[in-house]
């Protein structure tokens, strides 16, 4: 029996696949359970409309990464901040306070979990790191820390 997996069903199908599975355990186990449907012509078809607009939904994600990569590479940041004589920073600037600027100076909403940031920052001078917008987007912000 040929059927529609609703749900991941482990060593079996994800969801959204359609296999031939025996009929008795498409009967009393995948169909009971609401698991997965059975593959008619109008459920492949709704199969096929949900999967077109995710694809839609996906390459908007993609076009909206893009172009908010374009307008965070022209803008940079800059971070006010007590220092030393040498330049060095009393403490340091974290990814929250980077992101935390970010949106209070340019209005922008970034992930501080997103931000590519393997130390704090401790000195003065312009920073560059990358912030990830998308799986195949990456971005590079400055980031400015200048004296109080």
């Amino acid at each position: 029996m040929k059927v529609i997996f609703l749900n991941d069903v482990k060593n079996k199908g994800k969801k959204g696949e359609v296999k031939e599975v025996a009929t008795g355990y498409a009967q009393n186990f995948l169909l009971k359970k609401g698991l997965a449907e059975e593959a008619t012509p109008a459920n492949l078809k709704r199969l096929e409309e949900e999967q077109n607009a995710e694809e839609a939904k996906a390459e908007q994600a993609l076009e909206d990464a893009k172009s908010m990569k374009e307008e965070l590479e022209q803008k940079e940041v800059e971070i006010k901040t007590k220092s030393g004589d040498d330049g060095r920073l009393f403490g340091s600037i974290s990814s929250k306070q980077v992101v935390e600027a970010y949106e209070k100076q340019h209005g922008i909403k970034l992930d501080k979990r997103k931000l590519d940031m393997s130390q704090p920052l401790k000195s003065l001078g312009y920073h560059k790191m990358s912030v990830k917008l998308h799986p195949e987007v990456s971005a590079e912000i400055k980031v400015h820390v200048i004296e109080q």
